[in-house]
């Protein structure tokens, strides 16, 4: 391999390098508490060095919340895809594939779900559009499989019944300091059935006027 295609190889390693760390310290010291010296530090290139890979701390930013967020959709399409293409399989398991899709996102980046809540505004319009774009196209992803699986329910509860689901899998940020998190296998294992149950009172029987179920 020549050494342009060896640079080729090993330029996208450093930005996730210069991306993973940015957003560790964006999380724990806030955007404008955290200077291009010290990303740079942390990666083990100098603070100018980081201006190879991105023009500055608002590009980095931006290709976090965006990445992240075309990241889920890509995945979530992807599951029902192959679901389809599998001749379609149970519907229980495969909204169980979303969650634990989800569930390592909130596991594993959970610097981005802080970044998310308080830097988004921050983004340029056009970025911040685009996120929320992805994330109503993510958000859709789910709402189809989850009235699949309870056809009975509206489709405006399947999709605010996707919205809490979303809120409870993203607290994780609360769980604890970073690396700080319980075991993770039983942390995910408890996610995951506080996720179904939430689904499943949401498709559950409901009472009529009469308090007669219907």
């Amino acid at each position: 391999m020549s050494t342009h295609a060896a640079a080729r190889v090993a330029a996208p390693t450093r930005r996730e390098q210069i991306l993973k760390e940015a957003a560790r310290l964006f999380a724990e010291r806030g955007f404008h508490g955290v200077g291009v010296d010290e990303i740079g530090a942390a990666v083990g290139i100098s603070g100018p060095g980081l201006y190879r890979h991105f023009p500055g701390k608002d590009a980095m930013l931006a290709e976090l919340l965006v990445g992240i967020s075309e990241r889920l959709l890509a995945g979530g399409e992807l599951r029902v895809s192959q679901d389809a293409a599998s001749g379609g399989g149970s519907r229980e398991a495969l909204l169980d594939a979303l969650i634990d899709g989800h569930i390592d996102f909130a596991l594993d980046d959970r610097p981005l779900i802080t970044l998310h809540d308080r830097e988004l505004d921050r983004l340029r319009d056009t970025d911040r559009k685009r996120v929320r774009r992805l994330q109503r196209q993510y958000v859709e992803v789910w709402v189809g499989v989850v009235r699949d699986l309870y056809p009975d329910l509206p489709e405006h509860e399947a999709r605010a019944a996707v919205h809490a689901v979303f809120g409870l899998l993203n607290s994780t940020p609360h769980l604890g300091r970073p690396g700080a998190l319980p075991d993770r296998t039983d942390t995910a294992a408890l996610l995951h059935r506080l996720a179904r149950g939430a689904f499943a009172a949401a498709g559950a029987a409901r009472p009529a006027p009469d308090g007669i179920p219907e």
